[in-house]
């Protein structure tokens, strides 16, 4: 690599956000973006043809009337540098994705370019929380949790109220911080201990299941509601079979409507890129400002 294009890809290396849209794959959002990125570096102009010497053949008429065969040193370009011949400057470049979403959730997803994509593994290694927002709807409950599955109840929801609903989320919450002093392998009769839980770091040290970290309720207008969810190691469907245990333990049943990260690490909804945006010179700029907080991350995190 050479010329614009190396220097527009040495730009690229790094870390950044796009806005998942429900309904897609995050590994066609991915290609997506590669292929957009791509595009970008190879209409960048290519670098200059290598020159070769070449002997040219000219022919001068003497004055006797014959010709005489000369030859003319001229520098002139490589056809093998040619466009036509190399073929385009870029033939692939290296896209990774952080934490996954399956196709019916939307939110931030994180990408890697380049060397980001170790930037990747060093954010994974340091088991940061992400948040969401749940949209559930009481009275009824599926197969999968989701409203698209097998209906298999149907139930009552005018006996829940909001501070029924807040009480049940603070019981969770607190089953689940219990768990995390547990599995972060810390004594939790030290000052460690305690200094960590004051500061929001305690983290599980190997692998875990699911925990909350944060669990509240943004809005309530029976029979739909939104909670706000921090946590760390989820998956979409265990969010969605929350909303569900939301429901029994308030002798109902729920369905989760709508899975949104809102959070990941370092990167908000602010620094997501919608679809218009999924470009070269956007991507770059992003990279570029979010070098700083992923670096910050790191740092006070210890990776």
């Amino acid at each position: 690599m050479a010329g614009a294009g190396a220097r527009l890809y040495r730009g690229l290396e790094g870390l950044f956000a796009v806005y998942k849209p429900p309904g897609t794959s995050w590994n066609v959002v991915r290609d997506t973006v590669e292929t957009n990125l791509l595009k970008g570096m190879n209409s960048a102009p290519p670098p200059a043809p290598r020159l070769q010497v070449r002997f040219l053949p000219a022919s001068s008429a003497l004055p006797d009337g014959s010709k005489e065969l000369t030859l003319t040193a001229v520098r002139v370009p490589v056809l093998a540098d040619h466009p036509l011949v190399t073929g385009p400057q870029f033939r692939g470049v290296k896209v990774g994705a952080g934490h996954r979403l399956d196709v019916p959730s939307s939110g931030v997803l994180v990408l890697g370019v380049g060397r980001g994509n170790r930037l990747l593994t060093e954010l994974y290694n340091c088991h940061l929380s992400r948040d969401y927002t749940l949209h559930g709807q009481f009275g009824r409950a599926t197969e999968d949790f989701s409203p698209t599955g097998r209906l298999i109840e149907r139930t009552t929801y005018g006996h829940i109220t909001r501070d029924k609903l807040e009480k049940v989320l603070a019981v969770i919450q607190g089953t689940h911080q219990r768990a995390l002093l547990t599995y972060s392998g810390v004594d939790l009769q030290t000052q460690e201990a305690y200094d960590l839980a004051v500061k929001g770091l305690l983290r599980p040290m190997d692998k875990s299941p699911p925990l909350i970290t944060g669990l509240r309720c943004l809005s309530y207008d029976p029979p739909d509601f939104t909670l706000e969810v921090q946590c760390l190691n989820e998956t979409q469907k265990y969010l969605r079979k929350l909303v569900h245990e939301v429901g029994l333990e308030l002798r109902s049943a729920a369905v989760c409507c709508g899975v949104r990260r809102t959070r990941d690490g370092p990167f908000t909804l602010q620094h997501a890129l919608p679809h218009q945006r999924w470009t070269l010179a956007h991507v770059t700029q992003a990279v570029r400002e979010a070098a700083g907080a992923v670096r910050d991350t790191l740092d006070r995190e210890g990776a």
